[in-house]
């Protein structure tokens, strides 16, 4: 389901043009607050993203950035980068436009079509704005709510409703703020291409969020009162060894399993890395107590499977379970695993081979 479209940047970009005209008149060259850029700089980079997610779209970039970037000239008002904004916040709406369904290209937070590039053109645009009103002495605007609403369900599944307006929200999910008892982020990221099921989301848990996790920290997420598990902080801290040895894969790594229900992260689940030469990939889970005997593990591990067996280079997943574990062998039976052996060392075997076409 589309959920964000080019009248959603449209907006964005039109409430950004009327804040920052009313400062206008201001130094921009201060520093937009919690950022190391100016405020002139942050408009300028603003604009850059704009016209790097329209690049990326037209290019159907498979596996980084489309090399360009855009500056302003030497010399260009505070007026005339608003112009600017405009003018690239357009360019984004008319690509998302005419976008087909399906078409995707990277990101480093994930894999987006037209819907997710609207959305993180809309995030980058409402929230940097807030940075430079804060920094020159708005702290009072506030975005449309529905606005919010939509790049809240498209990007950040993780962020609990109900605890504050949607502008507060987003403000707490890309830690610039705290909600309510929830304490303000110290690492965050939103999620261009989560797994969707059921009842459960899961989102990948990329370097910079695998390092806050491991560190005991909750990775930007809001917990069952139990968790994190300590099973997801081990599989976190391998993200952070992966990334160092440079045999990090987006993807193939763990991923934080979030109840629908209430935006509560309930486990984790995810991969010991990436296929290898030969196909074969390992899988893993970790559920708190509070959220086991719900199915969630089983949903979870369904839609993860589907997930690899639709990226390339994947012949045959394999699961180990302890063998007194029996709510685990349930949930790798009910996923369609076949147990194919055991160990002296107690674990039981599991395969799940590719579906034939």
């Amino acid at each position: 389901m589309t959920i964000m479209t080019p009248h959603a940047v449209d907006r964005a970009v039109s409430l950004t043009a009327e804040a920052l005209r009313k400062v206008a008149h201001l130094d921009w060259s201060v520093p937009a607050a919690g950022l190391d850029w100016s405020c002139y700089d942050t408009v300028v980079h603003i604009a850059g993203d704009f016209t790097a997610y329209a690049g990326q779209l037209t290019g159907r970039a498979q596996s980084g950035y489309v090399p360009f970037e855009i500056t302003a000239d030497p010399g260009t008002t505070p007026e005339g980068l608003i112009e600017v904004i405009e003018a690239t916040g357009g360019l984004l709406s008319a690509v998302v436009a005419v976008a087909r369904p399906g078409e995707r290209a990277w990101h480093p937070y994930g894999m987006a079509d037209g819907d997710g590039f609207a959305a993180m053109g809309v995030v980058e645009t409402l929230l940097h704005t807030h940075d430079i009103l804060n920094a020159l002495g708005t702290h009072d605007w506030e975005p449309d709510a529905d606005l919010c609403e939509q790049v809240l369900d498209r990007l950040f599944p993780q962020a609990p409703r109900g605890a504050g307006t949607p502008w507060q929200v987003l403000l707490w999910a890309t830690g610039r703020a705290p909600l309510g008892d929830l304490p303000r982020h110290t690492a965050w990221r939103w999620h261009s291409d989560p797994v969707r099921a059921e009842r459960v989301v899961l989102c990948e848990i990329a370097p910079q969020v695998a390092a806050d996790l491991h560190a005991g920290g909750t990775g930007g997420f809001a917990w069952a009162g139990d968790g994190p598990g300590e099973g997801t902080r081990v599989a976190s801290g391998m993200v952070g060894k992966a990334k160092e040895q440079g045999t990090y894969r987006p993807g193939w790594g763990p991923y934080v399993i979030l109840r629908k229900e209430d935006q509560r992260a309930i486990g984790g689940i995810g991969f010991h890395g990436a296929p290898d030469a030969d196909g074969n990939a390992e899988v893993g889970y970790d559920l708190v107590p509070s959220a086991r005997g719900n199915g969630y593990a089983t949903e979870a591990l369904r839609a993860l499977t589907a997930w690899a067996f639709g990226q390339p280079g994947l012949s045959t997943l394999h699961a180990s379970v302890d063998a007194d574990n029996a709510p685990s062998h349930g949930v790798v039976g009910r996923a369609g695993f076949d147990r194919t052996g055991s160990t002296d060392d107690g674990c039981v075997h599991y395969t799940l081979p590719a579906p034939r076409d």
